[in-house]
């Protein structure tokens, strides 16, 4: 099965991990990255593989200081997030902002509180 270009592009759970020690450290070299991530030990040769195919993706760039690489974040928090909200509308929902609002209010995940939010942030006019 080919690989769709979305999925060549999308954030894996463990690359999502390391750009999120990224986005909060600032630059940083693998040892750094290695050590901030939480929850599990992962190997040294891991996070350098991982940080190059995010590299080869164009998430991060790197520049060489003293013997080793400093990775920092081309890629923003808010567009991850806008690329992945987009992959899943497009993957569950066919595209369809409606459904996926049907949905979490169906599943109770949107309480009448946060829709009357909503409500509230739909009635302000465009701030541009």
């Amino acid at each position: 099965m080919p690989r769709r270009k979305n999925s060549e592009s999308a954030l894996t759970p463990l690359e999502l991990e390391i750009m999120n020690v990224l986005w909060e450290t600032g630059p940083a070299n693998v040892q750094t990255v290695q050590a901030h991530i939480k929850g599990r030990e992962l190997a040294y040769t891991t996070v350098q593989t991982m940080l190059n195919v995010l590299h080869r993706k164009g998430k991060v760039k790197r520049r060489l200081k003293d013997r080793a690489y400093l990775y920092r974040p081309v890629l923003s928090r808010q567009n991850a997030v806008r690329q992945a909200v987009g992959d899943m509308l497009d993957r569950f929902f066919g595209g369809s902002a409606d459904s996926l609002v049907l949905n979490l209010v169906e599943t109770r995940h949107l309480t009448p509180q946060k829709l009357a939010r909503i409500q509230e942030l739909l009635k302000r006019p465009d701030e541009e």
